[in-house]
């Protein structure tokens, strides 16, 4: 049987070398199962206050335990890295939002909320970015996919569940706050379904 200064080696090991969060049960997994679900969360507690006061910390997501940057050292490293992230239109903004704070939902739903189509490249933007995913299809004529968040877009936000996303009323106000696009920048018009 490990000591408990040994596993939490095997675990900030573990951790570091992974790129995406590690569950609970996989870090179980690890020790055969010899170390039970409330001695894994003591030791990543522990890990996670010796890792205090750096630069990296441990941090708890939907998919899992994993070391992060701390934020305030992001515009350093963006030095480093001065590629940009990708940036999203205010449309693809909008409809990841309403499927975040609505889901699940179909395009006709988004499309009733927002005002406007949603054209085949937003969803496919979501999609292949990994924040939503087809949970279902509703059981109506046409039978219209059913749009929900995924774990990645939680990992990726940095929340454990849905419950930590910001009220809806602070996200319509930080919309509000953007400027419009200029109409290059503005989505193609659908033409109109004859």
């Amino acid at each position: 049987m490990l000591n408990p200064t040994e596993a939490k080696r095997i675990i900030e090991a573990a951790l570091l070398a992974s790129q995406e969060p590690v569950s609970l049960a996989e870090l179980k997994r690890l020790f055969e199962d010899q170390i039970g679900a409330d001695t894994l969360r003591r030791l990543l507690g522990e890990l996670r206050d010796e890792w205090s006061g750096r630069a990296i910390e441990l941090v708890n997501l939907a998919g899992g335990w994993r070391f992060q940057t701390k934020p305030e050292f992001q515009p350093f490293l963006e030095r480093l890295n001065p590629e940009k992230p990708p940036r999203y239109s205010r449309a693809v903004m909008e409809t990841l939002a309403i499927i975040a704070y609505r889901q699940p939902v179909s395009r006709g739903d988004i499309e009733d909320i927002r005002g406007v189509a949603v054209s085949a490249q937003i969803i496919q933007a979501l999609e292949s970015r990994g924040w939503i995913d087809v949970v279902g299809h509703r059981d109506t004529p046409g039978r219209p996919a059913l749009y929900a968040t995924t774990q990645a877009f939680l990992n990726d936000l940095g929340l454990v569940s849905l419950q930590e996303l910001p009220p809806l009323e602070e996200v319509a106000r930080t919309l509000e706050l953007e400027p419009p696009p200029s109409p290059a920048q503005a989505e193609p018009a659908q033409p109109a379904a004859g």
